[in-house]
């Protein structure tokens, strides 16, 4: 099975991209934006690249692995042919859930359709298809190609025959798969969040500043970056999507979102990808500087 469909070109899509073609495989990366897509291969291209100059894989094997790459702006050429679908669009519902429901339809019967999704339920996902068992989630960390951790993801009605293909996909990406249940923000996101709010109170409440809070955590708990510096990466409309997630999902206070970060996200500012968050950003750069609202 070496024919696969990627659905978004953003930064999580590209990644999934260029770690399938890195292995061999034949991808179909789809996006409704022309734009974003010349923009995923131009990113895909640089960052193998960089395996090139680290002595990591070789030019032939750049080459080889973007000519298995196929753009197309729409679902219906693309995914006619594949063994495997994997969603990484937007942390929002209703998108994922038309995505699938049309997915359903176009796919082979026998194909898996897998979301990427951080925290969103895959049993609410699988119940927009009539394949439910076939519904399985495959949540990549970022910089996919760098981090070899893949969140498996059964829902109520995955099969074990889709988790042992998906297990095996993973291995042949040179990841390491670990299994989970389908409950709110899975283990990663249930665990990270929380403490990326927590931090984000901690400034609210004037506990200390976004360069201390972040200087703790990294000389304190051995963390390679601080939890704001984090959020802005991971984009702070993504934490406070998650963090709804846990907040609907188990209706406990412990989970709502500071109200900092809710304000933050209503003022456009989102952190790295909008050029400020709890840090500003030169364009094209991603060196962190604490933002003017914070000094």
């Amino acid at each position: 099975m070496k024919n696969i469909a990627v659905i978004g070109a953003g930064t999580m899509g590209n990644g999934i991209a260029h770690s399938f073609a890195l292995n061999g495989f034949n991808v179909n990366l789809v996006d409704t934006s022309e734009q974003q897509l010349a923009n995923a291969l131009k990113t895909i291209e640089r960052n193998l690249e960089r395996q090139v100059q680290k002595n990591l894989i070789t030019t032939e094997t750049k080459d080889e692995s973007l000519l298995r790459i196929q753009t197309f702006n729409s679902l219906s050429h693309a995914v006619t042919e594949v063994d495997l679908v994997i969603e990484a669009v937007s942390e929002a519902s209703k998108l994922k859930q038309q995505i699938f429901a049309e997915l359903d339809k176009l796919c082979p019967e026998a194909s898996i359709l897998a979301s990427n999704t951080s925290s969103i339920s895959i049993t609410e996902i699988a119940s927009y298809t009539n394949r439910p068992d076939k519904v399985i989630g495959m949540h990549f960390m970022n910089p996919v190609p760098v981090m070899k951790l893949v969140e498996i993801i059964k829902g109520y009605s995955t099969s074990d025959e889709t988790y042992q293909k998906i297990h095996s996909y993973t291995l042949a990406l040179n990841k390491t798969p670990v299994l989970v249940n389908d409950y709110p923000g899975f283990v990663a996101n249930r665990i990270l969040m929380p403490m990326i709010n927590e931090a984000i109170i901690s400034l609210f409440e004037g506990v200390a500043g976004v360069a201390e809070i972040d200087e703790i955590m990294k000389l304190g708990m051995a963390h390679p970056m601080g939890p704001l510096q984090l959020a802005d990466f991971i984009g702070l409309d993504t934490c406070l999507s998650i963090m709804n997630v846990l907040y609907d999902g188990f209706k406990n206070p412990k989970y709502a979102p500071c109200p900092l970060l809710i304000n933050m996200v209503r003022a456009g500012k989102l952190g790295v990808k909008t050029g400020e968050g709890f840090y500003s950003y030169d364009k094209g750069s991603k060196e962190a500087k604490v933002s003017p609202r914070f000094t």
